[in-house]
This record gives structure tokens, sequence and C-alpha cells, in this order.
């Protein structure tokens, strides 16, 4: 067994399909609408669906708000350099909600973007970026 994919339901689909495909560089992998159920499923991810774990998006038409509940955490993404990461989001204009440092209680570094509808994204730091990238984009992501 392997997971397969996490759903989402989302409010816009093409304006979330803009936030996971141009601000976080997901790519559309497949997109199929069911007229017959009102809805419409689009699934986005780094790789292929036989090899990767993948994120579906789904859109019932006419809905157009959600409750997001309190169970619910986070998808998390790994990054090789965190603040550049941040700042090419910032760029794209996407939100950061909690800019990269150290985890509470722990050392390791992550931060916060949040999609269209309010889903948070972890960004986890995988790789070591340089001292000068790290301190360079951190000031900027705090201007």
């Amino acid at each position: 067994m392997r997971f397969l994919h996490t759903m989402l339901r989302v409010t816009d689909l093409e304006r979330s399909l803009a936030f996971y495909c141009d601000v976080l560089g997901m790519k559309l992998l497949r997109r199929k609408d069911y007229p017959d159920g009102k809805f419409t499923l689009a699934f986005v991810g780094y790789g292929d669906e036989s090899e990767q774990t993948v994120l579906e998006l789904t859109h019932n038409w006419g809905v157009d708000a959600y409750e997001l509940g309190n169970a619910y955490g986070h998808i998390a993404l790994g990054v090789g350099d965190i603040y550049t990461a941040c700042q090419d989001i910032t760029t794209k204009g996407g939100k950061i909600t909690r800019p990269p440092g150290p985890m509470k209680h722990g050392s390791t570094v992550i931060a916060f973007a949040e999609d269209p509808d309010g889903y948070k994204v972890e960004l986890i730091q995988t790789g070591l970026p340089s001292a000068e990238t790290a301190s360079v984009n951190l000031q900027a992501l705090r201007s």
C-alpha cells in the first residue's frame, strides 16, 4: 500500500490551480468534469501519480464557501531553501502567514503559506541555504 492523494474542496478551481501550479510550482496532472454530479476534479503534484502522492482539488459547482474545521492541519512540502521559496511565493502573489524560522520547541526551520481557500501549507527546510541567502531573504520577507 501507499498514499495516492489528499483531497481538498475548493471554491474557485481556477484560482486554486493558479496558486498550486503558478505559485507553488506543481503541475496539473489531470482534470475532469463530472456534469451529472456537478463537480470537477483536478489532480496536481510534483511528479507522476504512479510514483508520487498528489493533491486532488475538488470543485463542487455552485458551492462558494466551506468551513475548514478545526481537525484539519496542513499540507507539508519539503523545500531546499525555505527563504528563497518564501520569497518566490510572495513575489508570485502568494501569502506567507508565518515567515521562516525554527519551529516551537525544536530546531526544524519551517514557514507557512496559505492557499486561496485558507488551507495552510507548511514549508519544511530540507536543504542548507547559505547564511547569506538566509539573511538577505529573511530581510526581504520582513519588509
